[in-house]
């Protein structure tokens, strides 16, 4: 028996970057931590899609990602591939900056290296004024009303903490932002990993891909994000619905595209 690829999940930070990178090196199939990339590809898909909406380009937006796991890492990490330039992240012990000392790991210093490049130091009521786009993996309650007030206007929110976000859509269009996506079914715009997972996989395997990478995952993102047409795009539809048929066949297919074309399909 053979296997086609392998996906991790369940792994924390560091330890999940060290194995995936540890298995790339020795293995010639896909690998693929599910955790951290189901999750960047929708919220890449969705700020794409919300960008359009509120008229803002990737390359000029402030980011603010609090949490600093393995998610959150993963999801920086991509957004800054695909053309985020400004972003600041922070952890439970505020802004991540280059040469702090208090709870850092060999994956954050990395991370300090390319972002937070004006060197804030504080807290996440710090790194998030003036910002355009917050992005939470962490903890229920962690963004106020007052730290949206000092974002910029047409501000946008991603609060995936589960099952109680960051902070209540209600709360934080009250507070002034224009978008707000969560991880739950019961308000619009949810982020969903079920989106990415399995059609990523399924157009790896059609193309006998010997690994995912980046311009596959950008793919991903970018097909997700074009499954809503521009015409019905709006404050709550930039991120298609779980349930939407067309999803596993259009992500599918423009994985597999990025796969032939960046050159490590294998028929």
């Amino acid at each position: 028996p053979s296997f086609g690829g392998i996906n991790l999940e369940d792994i924390s930070a560091p330890r999940c970057f060290e194995i995936e990178e540890r298995l790339k090196k020795i293995l010639d199939i896909p690998v693929f931590p599910y955790d951290q990339y189901g999750t960047a590809f929708l919220v890449l898909s969705g700020l794409i899609n919300a960008l359009k909406v509120v008229g803002k380009e990737m390359d000029k937006i402030k980011v603010v990602v609090n949490g600093a796991g393995a998610s959150a890492i993963a999801v920086l990490k991509f957004l800054m591939s695909a053309g985020v330039k400004n972003a600041i992240l922070c952890d439970s012990k505020g802004i991540i900056y280059e040469g702090r000392k208090e709870n850092m790991n060999p994956v954050k210093e990395e991370m300090a290296k390319v972002t937070n490049r004006e060197m804030i130091k504080g807290t996440l009521a710090d790194a998030i004024v003036g910002a355009d786009v917050f992005i939470g993996l962490s903890v229920a309650g962690a963004l106020k009303s007052e730290m949206v007030k000092t974002m910029v206007s047409n501000s946008i929110i991603f609060a995936m903490a589960n099952p109680t976000p960051e902070i209540m859509p209600d709360e934080a269009k009250k507070a002034g932002a224009r978008i707000v996506a969560t991880g739950r079914s019961d308000f619009p715009n949810q982020v969903n990993n079920c989106l990415g997972f399995p059609a990523i996989f399924k157009g790896a395997l059609k193309v006998r891909a010997s690994n995912i990478n980046e311009e596959m995952k950008l793919a991903a993102a970018h097909a997700i994000a074009s499954i809503i047409p521009e015409n019905e795009l709006n404050e709550d539809n930039i991120i298609p619905n779980a349930f939407n048929s067309r999803v596993v066949e259009v992500e599918s297919e423009a994985v597999a595209k990025a796969a032939i074309e960046s050159g490590v399909a294998r028929i």
